[in-house]
């Protein structure tokens, strides 16, 4: 097995930022809440810092790679791991569902982490947990609960289909090349409900109230504004002029659902 770090440099187009300290990869692993024999699937592995400690595990790893050069290199030094040539933002992630107690672990790159978790916790099914390294403003968008500064649709729409929580905080030291910012691991927990069966009308209401967050309710829904609205107010102790971020997210799931009435 050659040293990908003297073969493989990064590149700037694919937003890679290499782990090269093997305490937090441990870390990393340590805090994936599966059993040993749990399938994994590791999103962009890179350079293989976890995966050389994820495919001593019994079960079953898989790894998504967008990366050509880096395909080869991995299936080369992993034989026995499932190497995917593939894009995160253009995977069909309704496949892991024939992997029932899955769990998904990666360092996602900054500039596609949202999207990506966006996708994968609406559109996996029977997975047991997620644990990613993404830019610490967005681990703390991910975790924010409602009312706080940084909470938002990505907030209120992950918290619809998991229960997320913030780990710990990780320093641009431990990557080559170093980023400018820290970095959070942030793990997810299946949702005991979670919003399957509103996602549309959930999304369009996202993108509606937080485009316009520092309006009222009462003016953003002004067109829709009506006997049900005021019936769901009340039933929600929500006043029309509270704005966005102080709904959490199961009124926001509660009052899609009146909207598509």
């Amino acid at each position: 097995m050659h040293n990908a770090e003297k073969f493989y440099a990064p590149k700037r187009s694919l937003g890679q930022n290499f782990l090269c300290d093997p305490q937090i990869c441990q870390r990393i692993v340590a805090a994936i809440p599966a059993a040993p024999d749990a399938p994994i699937l590791e999103i962009g592995p890179g350079r293989g810092a976890l995966t050389r400690i994820l495919h001593n595990r019994p079960g079953a790893l898989f790894v998504l790679e967008k990366d050509k050069e880096l395909v080869r290199w991995l299936r080369s030094c992993f034989p026995r791991v499932g190497v995917i040539l593939g894009d995160g933002l253009r995977f069909c992630w309704e496949q892991t569902a024939a992997m029932p107690g899955l769990s998904l672990v990666g360092n996602l790159p900054y500039n596609v982490a949202s999207p990506m978790i966006w996708d994968m916790v609406c559109r996996c099914r029977g997975w047991q947990s997620m644990v990613f390294m993404v830019q610490k403003e967005v681990g703390l968008r991910l975790t924010a609960p409602a009312g706080s500064r940084a909470y938002g649709a990505l907030s209120a729409w992950v918290a619809s289909f998991a229960t997320p929580s913030y780990l710990f905080t990780v320093p641009p030291h431990v990557f080559r090349p170093q980023p400018k910012v820290d970095s959070a691991i942030v793990c997810f927990r299946p949702h005991p409900a979670p919003a399957w069966n509103e996602q549309q009308e959930l999304a369009q209401l996202l993108k509606r109230l937080f485009q316009q967050r520092r309006k009222q309710l009462g003016t953003i829904l002004k067109a829709d504004w009506g006997d049900a609205l005021r019936l769901w107010c009340a039933e929600h102790d929500v006043d029309r002029t509270v704005r966005p971020e102080m709904l959490n997210p199961e009124q926001l799931r509660s009052l899609s659902r009146v909207l598509s009435k």
